[in-house]
């Protein structure tokens, strides 16, 4: 049995942005299911790009979404968000949620008000991503962000210290935090809409990728591996490298921006396998893909290592290169007679949202006293 949901007069949600509907913004969809009447707190606020669920809310901004351009570029405005932050007056909230990705934790509370922060990651281009992020900005850039990102960096520290407690979306994530903040974290993966897709008897020779098509999802490994084996395909995402990979293509590749929820729905239920090359923080893709009753063939590292199980519900391999991704789709070949359907559906079930609301309950019965929990 679930445990009792603490009650709250006033709750906060603070989410890093609102500009787009990717994993960061299901999880606040589901928080705002748990605490109807909270009020949303964000840098730049887009409500055309995002769910009526989240529209349906009261969504304020801080200062940032007034600044020139911050709708698209508010990723240059990120020297100023923890000042933003901090002068955000929650003072009438006793219970504040940051949903932290990019800069959300370090608002300041009162002192008898808890602080949960359910974090995705702690922020990449400050951390581990930092090198990749410095070696691929313009010269001017580079020779600024050494000192402003060190700034940054105890910010993200010190802010990470005002903190109740900490939630991460997957074990990965937990040694993230451990690693950059200091701090343990539980673990409460996020929630999947896993009773949305079905299964099918009729099961095509066609592998599947889909993912943002940017450099670190590596879709170009995947796609060298396809035209390298010759195995049908499907691609299928959007961003700065799509017209690169459409026209590296091969004829058993097809390659498409978007496809609706229907046409989503019946590729990963008829799939021979979902290929995931990239390292996510946890990564929804592989779950859909089990929910579909379909095997995933991903790169074992990062959030997937909580959600695919390994020679059961899909195939590791270990290195983000086409020989590796090849070899891994030959011992698939092999392996899929071993293939349960029923098996991956089942571990699907593992990231349902009722799942996540009982994670999110107990990590907040464990902050309350006994009074407050109904």
């Amino acid at each position: 049995m679930s445990p009792a949901m603490p009650q709250f007069r006033r709750v906060a949600i603070i989410h890093y942005w609102l500009v787009s509907m990717r994993g960061g913004e299901r999880v606040l969809e589901r928080l705002l299911d748990l605490f109807p009447d909270a009020d949303v707190f964000t840098h730049v606020y887009a409500p055309e790009r995002v769910s009526h669920r989240i529209r349906s809310a009261k969504v304020r901004q801080t200062f940032i979404g007034g600044l020139p351009g911050a709708r698209r570029h508010y990723q240059k405005y990120l020297p100023f968000m923890p000042m933003a932050l901090e002068e955000l007056d929650l003072r009438e909230y006793d219970l504040v949620i940051s949903s932290e990705s990019g800069p959300a934790k370090g608002a300041i509370i009162r002192p008898d008000a808890l602080h949960l922060c359910y974090c995705h990651s702690p922020m990449r281009y400050l951390w581990d991503h930092y090198h990749d992020y410095k070696s691929s900005a313009q010269k001017f850039a580079r020779l600024a962000m050494a000192p402003m990102f060190h700034r940054l960096r105890q910010w993200d520290i010190s802010s990470a210290n005002r903190i109740d407690s900490i939630v991460a979306n997957s074990n990965f994530v937990a040694q993230r935090i451990r690693k950059a903040w200091g701090r343990e974290a539980m673990v409460v993966h996020p929630p999947v809409a896993v009773d949305a897709f079905h299964t099918s008897t009729e099961v095509a020779e066609r592998y599947l990728w889909i993912s943002q098509m940017t450099p670190y999802k590596k879709a170009d490994i995947a796609l060298e591996a396809f035209n390298r084996l010759g195995v049908p395909a499907l691609m299928v995402g959007d961003g700065e490298m799509f017209k690169a990979i459409a026209a590296g293509a091969g004829p058993n590749v097809e390659v498409r921006r978007h496809l609706s929820f229907d046409e989503l729905k019946q590729a990963y239920a008829t799939a021979k396998a979902l290929v995931f090359t990239p390292e996510e923080d946890f990564g929804i893709v592989p779950v859909e893909a089990n929910a579909s009753g379909r095997p995933v063939i991903a790169f074992g590292c990062g959030g997937v290592r909580d959600s695919i199980v390994d020679g059961e519900t899909g195939l590791f391999f270990l290195k983000q290169s086409v020989e590796a991704l090849c070899d891994a789709i030959e011992r698939f070949e092999a392996w899929l007679p071993h293939f349960d359907p029923e098996a991956a559906v089942r571990n699907s079930r593992r990231f349902a949202p009722e799942v996540f609301d009982r994670g999110i309950a107990d990590a907040l019965q464990a902050l309350c006293p006994a009074e407050r929990v109904a």
